[in-house]
């Protein structure tokens, strides 16, 4: 049987169970509960063989800003088949006339960059035990900050994030900052995989970043964290410092439209698409 008779249809819950079973042998930490949420803010697809299914691909739109690919995955029984590039078509084709962005692994960098995505930076995952220290004084806990949190982000991110968000503060916590009696940066603390991740996060500078995760820290002493960020940013050696080992990461990657705007300028720490599935 060859890849062109494999259907492309949309993702349902009844293909979660195997999307899950996929996930966990791309050796991805997703729990049933993590495709929920990025099915609850995607368009999805799934690619089926006689029933079974052996490809997913999301496509997260932020209004007509941009959109995210996310949860590219083939079998391992499938590859080398074009399967791959059959889901990425269909995911094109949902994405519509918006500016893309995902997180490639080594192995799909040549798809991506056939089908006009360029690189742009290195995701940096890093996780572990959460280990004890003080709580700043500087960040307080949030509910009642979201549009102000939104606003930040838009800026940060390049996209209007607002549902994203708005799904994170009814299964997670926000903490931020305020300067002036303004909100200057935010993060975000969320259930995923083996415990929970940090991100995103916004700040003005280096400094107010390390604070921001260093609230949740504090209050997550041996608890399993992630966070994720960018190669760009020197968090790293830092986070590694605080017990979150570097313990993989991927390929930031876009395929802008030629009026696309220029990358951010904020010190951003966005979830990278694993985290977010």
């Amino acid at each position: 049987m060859q890849a062109s008779q494999i259907e492309i249809v949309p993702f349902g819950p009844e293909h979660l169970e195997a999307a899950v079973a996929l996930s966990r042998q791309a050796g991805w930490p997703h729990r049933t509960e993590d495709w929920q949420l990025a099915l609850a803010l995607s368009e999805g697809m799934v690619a089926v063989e006689d029933g079974k299914v052996v490809g997913t691909v999301l496509v997260t739109p932020y209004k007509g800003d941009c959109a995210t690919i996310n949860m590219v995955i083939v079998d391992e029984t499938m590859r080398g088949r074009g399967l791959g590039r059959k889901l990425m078509d269909a995911a094109l084709l949902a994405a519509g006339d918006r500016p893309l962005r995902l997180v490639a692994t080594t192995a799909g960098l040549p798809l991506y960059q056939k089908l006009g995505f360029h690189e742009t930076g290195t995701v940096l995952q890093h996780q572990g035990l959460a280990g004890e220290i003080a709580a700043p004084a500087e960040t307080e806990a949030t509910d009642a900050d979201l549009p102000a949190i939104a606003t930040l982000d838009r800026l940060a991110f390049g996209g209007d994030r607002e549902g994203l968000l708005s799904y994170f503060a009814g299964i997670g916590e926000f903490a931020v900052i305020r300067r002036d009696g303004r909100v200057s940066g935010f993060a975000c603390l969320r259930p995923f995989g083996r415990g929970e991740v940090i991100g995103p996060v916004v700040a003005a500078d280096l400094g107010e970043a390390k604070t921001l995760i260093e609230h949740f820290i504090a209050r997550r002493p041996g608890r399993f964290l992630r966070v994720d960020t960018t190669a760009e940013t020197g968090l790293s050696p830092w986070l590694a410092e605080r017990g979150l080992a570097h313990v993989g990461g991927g390929i930031t990657m876009r395929k802008p439209l030629a009026n696309d705007a220029a990358d951010p300028t904020a010190t951003t720490f966005a979830l990278a698409s694993q985290a977010l599935g």
